[in-house]
């Protein structure tokens, strides 16, 4: 996949294009995108994926805070394992919003990206006016000699997977179902910080994870079996580990959410280190015990539990 703008020089005479934000890259978006490159192949056509740096609803609603799923460079590492030619990134402005669907097919699609093909989502719309849909897009292609086609929508167990759907998984600490959805692990990705050394003096050292973009969704609060993976001395590695992401109440941590990973059969300094946490299976909630020694057993039961989940995963 080659990655353009609207000021290169097109790379195609003609092209087939849909239209999204494509948070995630799930088993939709795939399914969506399959039947791009499909009708692309059988028509002499290039493909183009169109999608944006940031939510529409970011430009539209001031206060909107998305919980994203994939950042924007993980988003586009995901597209280029779909088989489409060429994907654009355009910057949702104002300006862009205030444009209508027929504008928008006009100035953006038909002068500036040569489509002559456009593969509509069953569920998407676009242009200001949001009350008009896939008949108004039809006839709006007609008068510009652009064809739309509506998408057939996936459905796995009967069920139509959106990236709504993941967040809700995510949100319920559902990590295999979300997995099942996104065809891969849930990953978040953050940078190792000093936190207050409690793992340490227990027997479980943790390394602190900040999670470097704010508007990536962290799963439910609780103790999850991950692969971690991450680089010391220039190698990269991939550890088992035992995540628990909550207020640690046993040690009274108030509201301050954490993120912490022990990493299985691993001594060493990780600080300033960037580690990607693959989520596996969420274990059990977070509770508050009597007192360290509750702590400590429950989490040799913990670790005992993430090694099995593992070694079947192996």
């Amino acid at each position: 996949m080659k990655f353009i703008t609207l000021t290169d020089p097109l790379p195609y005479q003609a092209c087939v294009a849909t239209i999204g934000f494509f948070d995630g890259v799930h088993r939709g978006h795939r399914f969506l995108i399959r039947q791009l490159t499909r009708y692309a192949a059988g028509h002499d056509l290039a493909s183009l994926l169109i999608t944006f740096r940031t939510h529409p609803r970011q430009v539209m609603q001031a206060a909107y805070q998305p919980q994203l799923l994939t950042t924007y460079d993980e988003k586009c590492e995901q597209l280029t394992t779909t088989g489409a030619d060429y994907c654009l990134t355009l910057d949702f402005t104002t300006a862009l919003a205030a444009l209508s669907a027929r504008r928008f097919m006009v100035e953006i699609l038909k002068e500036k990206l040569s489509v002559k093909v456009l593969i509509i989502g069953y569920d998407h719309r676009f242009g200001h006016d949001r009350s008009e849909g896939f008949a108004e897009y039809v006839e709006y292609g007609r008068e510009l000699g652009m064809e739309v086609v509506r998408a057939d929508a996936f459905a796995m167990s009967e069920v139509n997977v959106s990236s709504s759907m993941v967040r809700a998984c995510l949100a319920e600490g559902e990590v295999g179902m979300a997995a099942r959805c996104l065809t891969r692990p849930y990953e978040i990705t953050g940078r190792v910080v000093h936190g207050f050394h409690v793992g340490h003096e227990l027997g479980f050292p943790t390394a602190n994870i900040q999670v470097e973009d704010a508007q990536k969704l962290i799963p439910k609060n609780g103790v999850y079996a991950v692969w971690v993976k991450g680089g010391t001395g220039g190698e990269e590695h991939v550890w088992g580990g035992m995540l628990n992401i909550g207020l640690r109440p046993t040690m009274e941590n108030g509201e301050n959410r954490t993120i912490e990973v022990h990493l299985l059969d691993f001594a060493g300094d990780l600080y300033g280190c960037c580690l990607t946490l693959s989520f596996v299976r969420r274990l059990r909630d977070e509770k508050k015990f009597r007192n360290k020694g509750d702590l400590v057993h429950q989490l040799r039961e913990d670790e005992a539990m993430v090694r099995m989940i593992l070694n079947k995963e192996q």
